[in-house]
């Protein structure tokens, strides 16, 4: 029976409490009292009221309906019978065979008791005895959540109890002798349980089990323990089962503050050892990882925060299917806002999970402090941007660098009496670095240097576009050219200066009229160049739309900063655009692209479709690109991602996905299956994934997880 049935029970057993208690001893206080019936009647001599036919009684806002109910002053005895029927505020009705109550209507008996709560759960119980110390004891008493057929009034499941009992005053619901059937069968026994009534919010206790297998942990089980241990705070322990790899022990801990929060989970295991190749070989190691975070206000401008990652060791979190993760970052911050400025204090430390990943080059970064602040507008309707920022790189076995960056940019939008759109932007920006160990040459005989490296980039820009927009039968139309010149001087990316922030470069859409397209500080982009291109759109009323943009840089002469097949190497860039078409809410495509800028063979695709109603929804995703896109280790790729879900049934669902890597030396990376039933009542749900990543004891798994639940139970 669910935690509900105390307030079921209590609806029962004020059936007659409420108005008759007011017949009795009317308060000033208490809401009016509403009867109707059909016959009113006061017998002096026995000292009783009854109302007879079609009674209802209306009393803040619950109405009781009943065909016969008397109140015995005397014996302080109220009773109620015939088709009793309460309908609660809330919306909860509960129906008797007879009630009746004494002692100040504090214990008494109620017969044949149902139920229908609010969220359509049912409860019946062949009668319940109220006693004076605030417990009701339940005979016979059946819960299901499950809605019934006329033709089979058997629910999908039902828990039936010999007793169930209800102590009010420690807020617990305890069950005796309980079965769970399925279909009228029993499948399960418990001699006791208990659980905290529904008038407890948060109750230490155990949580719903989960069960699982793969072929490198084997069995698997997970039973977690909640401890509620303050309304700010609360833990949970999960101990886990597996049959290969022995028991590992979860953690989660939550805690919120006045002026900040602080979440914790970490889990830790002694498994066999195992070798490279993951045979198993004398001895243990601890295994284990953390990942917290916390964020505090010191008032309404400042705050500061951190987080932990870190695990024992590389393969640990992928093969305890804790996460995927290929790096970890920790980090300390403080940050302040302010109207115009923000300030950032910054470190980061790093711990690469990859089999290449060395510790020795793995960066720490103590501290990066970076400072931005907005100018009012001037007399012209410009505004000056002024950054500062600082950052210390530390590595145990490569390269150090310090860098002290200073620059401001001033900008000023306006618009021509045709319509069209300009602004002009001049910006300044001088980095000083004090390096250790950079490598200037390719050539490992070539000693690293040490020293100072520093630049000035000066750049001016002027953006220019022009939207031509017209309404034709209900579809407003968008053509926009669009370009951008900017002129700075060439070079301005010394070798002494090391690439540490920019090396995730790629050129694409959303960066091709930015004026210095690097994400990080390391790298600037020099040279006068000129960028071109167009934006198209169609939207409705209804909200369909369906727009593209296509464009190209080009060069007075190419800029060595960009490595071979980034696109930008040569005077002219390839070619860029995006595609994205919704119609409405069953279809979204966005394809984004580069194409060569000699022969127009697709360099970089990439494909995201969402197709099909809620109840066959199919998700592809679709990249190729000719080579990585950095400025080292350049490597082509091409992969598809692809997940579908179907509506099988009323209550059945079916899913599929799979990822490839449709490379010349690739081949599947993962699949899975699924197929679920949800109703009412109950949830369940298996799933078979298989994975075939390999990375040291990380081998290819077969994992198989079946979940089940009986919904609105505990």
């Amino acid at each position: 029976m669910p935690p509900r049935l105390l307030r079921a029970v209590a609806l029962t057993v004020v059936l007659a409490l409420v108005p008759l208690a007011a017949i009795r001893a009317a308060s000033a206080d208490e809401p009016p009292l509403l009867l109707a019936a059909d016959r009113l009647t006061y017998d002096s001599a026995l000292d009783v009221v009854t109302a007879v036919g079609h009674v209802e009684i209306e009393h803040g806002g619950r109405i009781l309906r009943a065909e016969r109910v008397s109140y015995d002053v005397r014996r302080d005895i109220v009773r109620a019978e015939g088709n009793v029927a309460v309908l609660e505020p809330s919306g909860e009705v509960a129906f008797a065979d007879q009630v009746e109550l004494s002692d100040k209507l504090r214990q008494g008996f109620i017969t044949g008791i149902r139920i229908l709560l609010t969220d359509n759960s049912r409860i019946a119980a062949t009668g319940a005895q109220r006693f004076a110390d605030e417990r009701t004891i339940l005979g016979k008493a059946v819960y299901s959540a499950c809605a019934v057929c006329r033709d089979d009034p058997t629910p999908l499941w039902q828990i039936k109890a010999v007793r169930v009992i209800h102590d009010k005053a420690h807020q617990r619901i305890d069950y005796e002798d309980a079965f769970l059937e399925f279909f009228g069968v029993p499948v399960a026994y418990t001699p006791y349980f208990s659980h905290p009534d529904p008038t407890v919010k948060r109750k230490s206790g155990f949580l719903a089990p989960s069960y699982g297998s793969s072929s490198q942990l084997g069995l698997r089980f997970e039973l977690p323990y909640y401890f509620a241990l303050a309304p700010h705070r609360d833990a949970t322990l999960t101990p886990v089962l597996t049959s290969r790899e022995g028991p590992v022990l979860l953690g989660e801990y939550r805690e919120r503050f006045r002026a900040g929060l602080l979440e914790a989970r970490g889990s830790i295991t002694r498994p066999g050892r195992r070798d490279a190749n993951n045979a198993e070989v004398s001895g243990h190691d601890t295994r284990g990882h953390i990942d917290a975070f916390g964020r505090f206000d010191f008032d309404e401008r400042w705050r500061w925060g951190f987080d932990a990652q870190r695990t024992t060791d590389d393969t640990y979190l992928r093969r305890y299917d804790i996460s995927n993760a290929q790096t970890l970052q920790s980090r300390l911050f403080l940050e302040g806002f302010d109207d115009r400025s923000y300030s950032l204090v910054d470190a980061f430390a790093f711990q690469g999970l990859r089999e290449q990943d060395d510790p020795g080059d793995t960066p720490v970064i103590a501290p990066e402090v970076s400072h931005h602040l907005v100018g009012e507008p001037d007399a012209w309707g410009g505004r000056l941007d002024v950054a500062a920022n600082l950052l210390v790189i530390e590595r145990t076995e490569s390269t150090d660098s310090r860098r002290i960056s200073l620059g401001g940019t001033w900008r000023l939008p306006f618009v021509a009496p045709l319509g069209d759109v300009y602004a002009l932007t001049a910006s300044v920006r001088g980095d000083g670095y004090f390096v250790d160990e950079v490598r200037t040459s390719a050539d490992p005989t070539v000693d690293a240097e040490d020293g100072f490296a520093g630049r000035l980039a000066p750049r001016l820009a002027l953006d220019w576009r022009f939207p031509f927009i017209r309404e034709w039968r209900g579809i407003r139309q968008v053509v926009e050219p669009i370009a951008s010149f900017v002129l700075a001087p060439y070079g301005g990316n010394p070798d002494r200066i090391p690439n540490e922030d920019s090396l995730a470069f790629e050129f694409d859409d959303t960066n091709l009229f930015e004026h210095d397209r690097f994400p990080g500080l390391d790298r600037v982009e020099g040279g006068p160049r000129l960028t071109y291109g167009v934006r198209l759109g169609a939207y409705t009323a209804a909200g369909a739309n369906a727009n593209a943009m296509f464009g190209q840089t080009l060069r007075r002469r190419a800029d060595s900063t960009f490595a071979d097949k980034t696109g930008l190497e040569d005077k002219r860039s390839d070619f860029v655009g995006r595609i994205s078409i919704a119609p409405n809410e069953y279809f979204d495509l966005i394809n984004r692209f580069r194409l060569d800028r000699d022969t127009l063979v697709v360099r970089r695709n990439e494909v995201r479709l969402s197709a099909g109603p809620p109840s066959l929804r199919l998700d592809l995703g679709y990249v190729v690109l000719d080579r990585e896109l950095t400025a080292d280790g350049l490597v082509s790729r091409e992969e598809l991602l692809a997940v579908g879900r179907a509506q099988l049934a009323r209550f059945w669902w079916g899913q599929a996905s799979t990822r490839q890597d449709l490379g010349e030396q690739g081949g599947t990376l993962h699949y899975g299956v699924g197929v679920g039933y949800e109703d009412e009542c109950f949830i369940f749900s298996t799933e078979l994934v298989r994975r075939f990543t390999e990375d040291r004891d990380l081998k290819p798994s077969t994992s198989l997880v079946i979940r089940a639940r009986l919904k609105n139970l505990g």
